[in-house]
């Protein structure tokens, strides 16, 4: 995911969110500050509670109930490790290892519950790309690629 602003800026926040007109505007605002900035800053809570009139309990509630939110910026390399039952049955938890063990602290890497490649598992995601039947030098492999931008 590419952010298309490169700072946090709560003007620029008010203004994109009050540009929405959708049912379920909680989340569709939670998914465009994420899209803007990268991420979802601390201080869009209250100013999402505030443009849709909720209260900063439910922005916050939906903001942690769905995985693919964020809250802190993101590194250049996001890998999400599927760990849904199919892929654990060929060798996600081997995969997830490596991939701390390879990385480690220099990409994003997060552990998922279903990337709908379940035929080709173990699948990782590195950025936006999918891998199937991955394994840890395909895993580096795809990180080094993202890094530049190759």
């Amino acid at each position: 995911m590419t952010a298309t602003h490169d700072q946090w800026s709560p003007e620029a926040a008010r203004a994109i969110l009050e540009s929405i007109d959708e049912p379920g505007p909680v989340l569709i605002a939670l998914q465009t500050l994420q899209e803007t900035f990268g991420y979802v800053h601390a201080d869009g809570i209250p100013i999402i509670a505030s443009v849709f009139n909720v209260s900063r309990a439910e922005v916050y509630g939906v903001l942690t109930f769905y995985s693919d939110l964020r809250t802190t910026r993101p590194l250049d390399v996001e890998v999400r490790v599927c760990m849904g039952e199919a892929c654990q049955a060929v060798g996600a938890r081997t995969l997830r290892a490596e991939a701390d063990a390879l990385i480690g602290p220099t990409c994003d890497v997060q552990t998922v519950f279903c990337l709908g490649n379940c035929a080709l598992g173990p699948a990782v995601v590195v950025n936006d790309r999918m891998i199937g039947r991955a394994d840890g030098n395909m895993l580096l492999q795809a990180v080094t690629t993202a890094r530049t931008g190759a």
